[in-house]
């Protein structure tokens, strides 16, 4: 340690137990970035086995503001260390943890190379010593029994923006072996519709397909068909869930279903529960003996086993059949976090079991079905929801989604922007945007620009909005698509998490977005491009720029929250404070004034072509 100059953390490794040996050696990548590596050997001969092991350290707790983490969601702060941390494991989570200061400066960012067991993470305050305790509790659910184990902390500690330390782990993560995220095909990446706030399980093909119809003028270019297509049981459970055959009174046919929605132009994806066995599925008798365990607060639901290889099997050719006979786009697969051992888990395998360890079972599962898959349709769109969006996932999916938010579009901005600042090339997408019909325009603009650097699912009844609703959803789709060189693949560079990210920046050398979402200051970062978007996400009609630099003379446009063009103008843009008039939940378009301009309602004409 000493000569890492780290005497300070003090790492150290507990519950070794006598039938264990635990050692640690370091390596230096760079000023700043340490890895500490974990080498475990049980001594016993006859149990492969190693403890539920503590990896611990500790700081200062000198200029540190708050504790970001994948499961913080809208609380960001740091906690007494007498207080449970979060679990991560392959379905759930992702073992990293980033403590910054006040200006959004990293103090310390920390992440561990295994993502597939199951962890806990835990950073708490002393309150005797006002040092931070960290902890990695190891191996939580079911051991996996083995007889050595290796592992890597990654621990970065340079005066580097928060969001650059976590997206260097991201990339750290991409680079492991066995941990090679898929590619993202382009339609991953496009506005898509579901139907899951909008129509629930009351689904028709007349009402899917008038929806796919709608949201195609407007900008959707897949649909996500969700629960309820596989059951006439309204009840939203689970208990009838494990046969995934068509409800034919609902749906008489299927495949011409999906043709017809092709022909609108849209890629069709199908919402599957992957673990859920129901006690009223045929498949109840098959697998009732192969279960982890069962939920009866779900209607009598089972959850699979996936250490059987034949239900790893059956999961998988249920997809492959569904891709053949339908000619499915993607697939939806949903509670794969449900994957958890029982209570009381035996210490070795059970007959017909080819797997001892949970986490690897599913790993192997979700493997196999994104490499079948693949071989059926090379561009298969497979979407996971938070949490399970972590490193691993990133390698069985290419879409990321928040987790259920309905109309809250506050936590739809964090959920969506923790997903982005971990999820490298792979699609972070919002949660489904939904509003009541008679809400007031800019606040359902406000739902659009709250998850602007994601990529936008919404569901709603297209067709019973009111004209003012449809030019929304319209204007800011098309707004979308046209700056998502920026928006989803500038640099991202979301400010003060602890607030809930009251203003998010993204990045390229020719343009740079500024979205505010609340009456603060702004302050583009770097050297101001030609092209300057700042979108009002409050109701306030005035938003506040400061400029470090002159940028000269610059023709400015101001749209409202529905693409109308409310003021042109030239400005001469001097170093200090600029009080910029804008309507509520509107845009400012600043351009070199020799750069091409846009003609005086040019957007909201193309939006409404």
């Amino acid at each position: 340690m000493s000569a890492l100059h780290m005497d300070a953390h003090r790492f150290r490794v507990e519950d070794v137990g006598e039938h264990c040996t635990a050692s640690l050696t370091t390596t230096t990548l760079t000023d700043g970035v340490h890895l500490i590596h974990l080498h475990l050997l049980s001594n016993t001969q006859t149990a492969n086995y190693l403890p539920q092991v503590k990896l611990r350290w500790e700081l200062p707790i000198h200029d540190i503001y708050t504790h970001w983490h994948p499961a913080s969601d809208r609380n960001k702060t740091l906690l007494p260390d007498w207080m449970h941390g979060y679990k991560a494991k392959v379905t759930s989570q992702m073992p990293v943890s980033s403590l910054l200061n006040a200006q959004n400066e990293n103090r310390l960012t920390f992440a561990f190379s295994d993502a597939l067991e199951t962890i806990e993470v835990r950073v708490g305050v002393n309150e005797e010593t006002g040092m931070l305790h960290c902890a990695l509790h190891l191996f939580q659910e079911s051991s996996p029994f083995l007889a050595s184990y290796e592992a890597t902390l990654r621990f970065d500690t340079r005066a580097i923006p928060y969001y650059d330390a976590l997206a260097d782990v991201q990339h750290w993560w991409a680079t492991q072996p066995g941990y090679t995220p898929q590619p993202v095909p382009e339609r991953a990446r496009l506005p898509m519709y579901s139907t899951w706030y909008s129509i629930h399980q009351a689904l028709t093909p007349e009402n899917v397909e008038e929806q796919c119809r709608i949201s195609k003028t407007l900008g959707c270019e897949s649909v996500i068909v969700d629960d309820g297509w596989q059951t006439t049981d309204n009840a939203r459970g689970y208990a009838y869930c494990g046969d995934w055959q068509v409800a034919r009174e609902k749906i008489p046919d299927m495949r011409a279903h999906v043709d017809r929605v092709h022909k609108l132009g849209m890629k069709y994806i199908l919402w599957y529960s992957v673990p859920f066995i129901g006690m009223y599925s045929q498949a109840w008798e098959s697998f009732k003996d192969r279960l982890l365990y069962t939920m009866p607060g779900l209607m009598s639901t089972g959850v699979v086993d996936p250490r059987y290889p034949e239900v790893r099997e059956y999961l998988i050719q249920l997809y492959e059949q569904a891709v053949r006979e339908w000619d499915l786009d993607g697939f939806k697969l949903d509670f794969v976090d449900s994957f958890r051992p029982s209570d009381n888990e035996p210490a070795s395998l059970q007959p017909g079991q080819d797997e001892l360890s949970v986490n690897k079972a599913v790993d192997r599962l979700l493997t196999d079905i994104t490499t079948r898959l693949h071989v059926l349709k090379p561009d298969i769109l497979i979407e996971f929801r938070q949490s399970y969006v972590g490193p691993l996932m990133r390698k069985y999916g290419n879409m990321f989604r928040a987790s259920d938010c309905p109309y809250e579009f506050v936590t739809n901005r964090v959920r969506t922007l923790d997903i982005r600042l971990l999820c490298g090339s792979t699609a972070a997408h919002s949660d489904m945007l939904m509003w009541h019909k008679d809400e007031t325009p800019e606040v359902v603009a406000l739902q659009f620009i709250n998850i602007l650097f994601s990529v936008p699912q919404i569901s709603i009844l297209l067709d019973q909005l009111p004209e003012s609703h449809r030019n929304i959803v319209r204007f800011w789709l098309s707004f979308w698509r046209e700056h998502r060189d920026v928006l989803l693949d500038g640099k991202l560079m979301p400010l003060n998490p602890e607030s809930s990210y009251p203003v998010v920046l993204a990045s390229t050398p020719t343009k740079q977005v500024i979205a505010a979402y609340l009456d603060t200051v702004l302050k583009p970062i770097g050297e101001v491009p030609a092209h300057l978007l700042i979108v009002n996400g409050t109701l306030e009609q005035r938003l506040i720029l400061e400029l470090s630099t002159d940028i000269g003379e610059r023709a400015v446009k101001t749209f409202d929250c529905q693409g109308h063009l409310v003021r042109s103008e030239t400005l001469h843009l001097t170093a200090g404070i600029h009080r910029l008039a804008i309507p509520p939940a509107g845009v400012i378009n600043v351009r070199k004034k020799q750069c091409h301009m846009l003609t005086d309602r040019a957007i909201y004409d193309t939006f409404t072509s």
